[in-house]
């Protein structure tokens, strides 16, 4: 095994109804450009649907991957022996988690269309960030790679 191949990696994709809607924002475009004439309003609908796109692809971009001394969330990159025992947080307690129990302190890699969670203590004394705090649709599997880099480290 490479010594930096990862053990999990999973990418936070927008969902399916934001491409639809991306596509609604075109149609608007279009709309908006129609007294101006056809030729515009095809050339609205195609670069409101293509920005949108963008914006949509870039948002759902951000990944999570656990390395054998790494976890790499986001831009955040935190060494594994940092890290104290992953906790799976169902879908009531991910919302509290990021809403009355949150610290603002913490990196919180959030998106609120995936509702589970893993929240993971940060065990260095001299970070002042007190856990991350993981969306993901997979919260066993990541907890499971957690567990067996932090044992295997």
């Amino acid at each position: 095994m490479q010594p930096n191949a990862p053990q999990y990696t999973e990418r936070l994709t927008a969902p399916r109804s934001w491409w639809f809607i991306s596509v609604l924002v075109g149609v608007a475009c279009a709309l908006m450009l129609l007294p101006v004439g056809t030729l515009p309003m095809l050339a609205g609908f195609v670069g409101g649907t293509a920005v949108s796109w963008v914006v949509v692809s870039s948002y759902g971009s951000i990944r999570i991957r656990v390395l054998t001394d790494t976890l790499v969330a986001g831009e955040a990159r935190i060494p594994v022996k940092a890290l104290g025992e992953p906790e799976i947080l169902d879908a009531d307690e991910a919302r509290a988690w990021r809403l009355h129990k949150a610290d603002p302190r913490a990196y919180m890699l959030l998106r609120a269309y995936i509702p589970m969670a893993v929240k993971v203590e940060i065990t260095d004394p001299s970070d002042p960030t007190p856990y991350v705090y993981l969306s993901t649709r997979d919260p066993e599997a990541l907890k499971a790679a957690l567990n067996a880099v932090r044992s295997a480290a």
